[in-house]
C-alpha cells in the first residue's frame, strides 16, 4: 500500500506528564464550573461542617461541589454515574484533577451538605442579578410533578391499612401464645420439638417470624398515624377558614372561636378509605402528572423571570394542588431578589377565592399586578374579547379577573406565561435529567429541586456571559 498515514503508536510512552489544562477547549462548561467554584461561590457553609481534625483526610469540598454542579447541570446525577464519569469522561476528570471519588463518598457528601448545596440556588440568583439577567418586570409561577424515589406499588390505602393491621395483630397474638406454650414445654423431648417445628426446623424460626410481623405492624401503625394526622390537620384548617369567613360576614373577630372550631373538627376527623401512605417515601403522594398518569411524586414549584428565564424562587410541597403556593412562592421570590415583580402570571391551577383576594391585596401593598387564569380553555379555543362598558359593581373577584384577562393588555401579558416558565421545566427534565428525584423525604426533595434550579441558572449564566462574565463579577 502506497498511502501514508499519520503516526500512530498505542504503546508510546509519554516523555512529559499530560497537562489537565490542555484537555478541554477554552469555552467548555467544565472550565466555567471550575472557575465558579474556585473563585465565585461561597463554600463557607460546607467548610464550616468540618470541625473534627482527626481521621483520614476527606476529599476537598471544592472537588465534590465541582462534580455535583457539573453532573446536575449535564444530567449526570447518580453518584455511581459520577464515579464512572470520573474515569471515562474528560470533563469530569478535569474537574476532579484526575481523582476518582467512589460513589459512596459522593452520595454521603451530597446528603451531608444538602442544605448548603440547596443554598447555591440563591447564590446563582444573586450572580444572575449582578450580570443584569433578572429584571423582575414580569414573572411566571407554575408547578410540575417530579417522580419520587419510591414506587406507587409500595403505597397502601387507609382502608387496607386498618384491615391489614387488625390481621397482623391477630397473627402476632397467635404467635405469642404459641411461643409461650413452647417455653412452658422447654423440657419436652426432641420428638415433641420435631412435631412443633418439623424435622428440619430450628427453635429460632418462631421468634424470627414474630419479629418480622412486629416490625411490619409498626410500619403499618406509623402509616396509619400519618394519614390520620393529615386528615385532622386538613379538617382543622377547613374549619378555621370557615369560621373566619363567618366572622367576616358578621363583622366580628374572635380568634378563640376559630381555634375551638379547628380543634373540634380535628378531633372528629376521619380519613377517607382511599387516602394513601407510601412505605418507601412517606412524604411523597400519588399525583396526576401532565400526561394524565398517576405517579408517586412531589409538587415542584418555580417562579421564573421573563428576561432570561432565570428561576427566582423554588420549592417543593407534598400537596398536589398548586393553589396553596401562590402567596408563599411570590413572597419567596421577593425575599430572594429584594424586589417585588411588576407582573405575575399564573395559570388556572392557582385560581381560588383566597388567592384572588390575595392578588388584590398584593397589588395594593406591593404593586404586583397578577394575571390569573380563571379556567382552562379547550384545545384551539380563543379567548373572547372583553365586554364593553363598565364593570358591574356586584361582579365577583373571579368575574373581574376573567374580564381583565379578556382585555388586550391581559391577553398580551398572559400569552407570555407559557414561553417563560414551561421551557424551564422542559430544560430541567431533558438537559438535566430532572424528571425523577434521587433523594427521599420532603427535605431531600426540596434540597435536590433547589440544586437543580441552581444548576439551571448557572447554565443560563454560562450561555449569557461565560467566564468573562464571572471575571467582571469577581473583579
Amino acid at each position: 500500500m502506497d498511502k501514508t498515514f499519520r503516526a500512530f503508536d498505542p504503546h508510546q510512552v509519554l516523555l512529559l506528564p499530560p497537562s489537565l489544562d490542555e484537555w478541554l477547549p477554552e469555552d467548555h462548561l467544565a472550565r466555567f464550573v471550575a472557575e465558579l467554584v474556585d473563585e465565585v461561590l461561597d463554600l463557607g457553609p460546607v467548610l464550616a461542617d468540618y470541625t473534627e481534625k482527626r481521621g483520614y483526610p476527606p476529599y476537598d469540598p471544592r472537588l465534590m461541589v465541582r462534580l455535583l454542579i457539573y453532573g446536575y447541570t449535564t444530567g449526570v446525577r447518580s453518584s455511581r454515574a459520577i464515579e464512572r464519569r470520573c474515569v471515562d469522561d474528560v470533563a469530569f476528570r478535569f474537574l476532579a484533577a484526575d481523582q476518582a471519588p467512589d460513589f459512596r463518598s459522593i452520595a454521603r457528601f451530597r446528603r451531608r451538605h444538602l442544605d448548603a448545596l440547596a443554598g447555591l440556588f440563591t447564590q446563582s440568583l444573586h450572580l444572575a442579578q449582578k450580570l443584569g439577567m433578572v429584571k423582575m418586570g414580569r414573572v411566571a409561577l407554575d408547578g410540575t410533578k417530579l417522580e419520587a424515589s419510591a414506587s406507587q406499588h409500595k403505597a397502601m390505602s387507609y382502608g387496607r391499612l386498618v384491615d391489614k393491621e387488625e390481621r397482623l395483630e391477630a397473627e402476632i397474638a397467635a404467635l405469642e401464645a404459641r411461643a409461650g406454650d413452647l417455653l412452658a414445654d422447654a423440657e419436652a423431648t426432641d420428638e415433641a420439638e420435631d412435631e412443633v417445628f418439623g424435622p428440619d426446623g430450628k427453635d429460632v424460626d418462631l421468634p424470627a417470624e414474630l419479629d418480622r410481623r412486629e416490625k411490619r405492624l409498626a410500619k403499618l401503625q406509623a402509616a396509619r398515624a400519618q394519614i390520620e394526622a393529615e386528615a385532622a390537620e386538613k379538617a382543622r384548617r377547613h374549619a378555621e377558614d370557615k369560621e373566619r369567613r363567618h366572622q367576616e360576614r358578621a363583622g366580628s373577630s374572635d380568634e378563640q372561636a376559630v381555634t375551638d372550631a379547628g380543634q373540634k373538627a380535628a378531633a372528629t376527623a376521619r380519613p377517607k378509605s382511599k387516602a394513601q401512605a407510601n412505605f418507601t417515601d412517606p412524604d411523597s403522594r400519588i399525583m396526576k402528572n401532565s400526561d394524565g398518569a398517576y405517579i408517586q411524586a412531589y409538587n415542584a414549584q418555580a417562579v421564573v423571570d421573563d428576561k432570561h428565564q432565570v428561576i427566582t424562587a423554588a420549592d417543593v410541597t407534598c400537596n398536589p394542588s398548586d393553589a396553596l403556593n401562590y402567596t408563599t412562592m411570590l413572597d419567596q421570590c421577593a425575599a430572594n431578589t429584594g424586589t417585588h415583580p411588576k407582573q405575575a402570571l399564573v395559570d388556572a391551577g392557582y385560581c381560588s377565592e383566597t388567592n384572588l383576594e390575595a392578588a388584590k391585596d398584593r397589588q395594593l401593598a406591593c404593586g404586583t399586578d397578577t394575571f390569573m387564569a380563571t379556567g382552562r380553555l379547550a384545545h384551539d379555543e380563543q379567548v373572547p374579547p372583553a365586554p364593553r362598558g363598565r364593570i358591574p359593581k356586584d361582579a365577583t373577584l373571579k368575574e373581574r379577573m376573567a374580564r381583565k384577562l379578556r382585555t388586550k393588555l391581559g391577553k398580551a401579558a398572559y400569552a407570555r406565561r407559557k414561553v417563560i416558565v414551561e421551557p424551564v421545566f422542559g430544560q430541567i427534565m431533558t438537559c438535566q435529567n430532572g424528571r425523577q428525584l434521587h433523594l427521599r423525604g420532603e427535605d431531600g426533595a426540596r434540597g435536590e429541586w433547589r440544586l437543580l434550579a441552581a444548576c439551571h441558572n448557572l447554565r443560563k449564566i454560562f450561555r449569557h456571559a461565560g467566564t468573562a462574565g464571572l471575571a467582571t463579577v469577581t473583579g
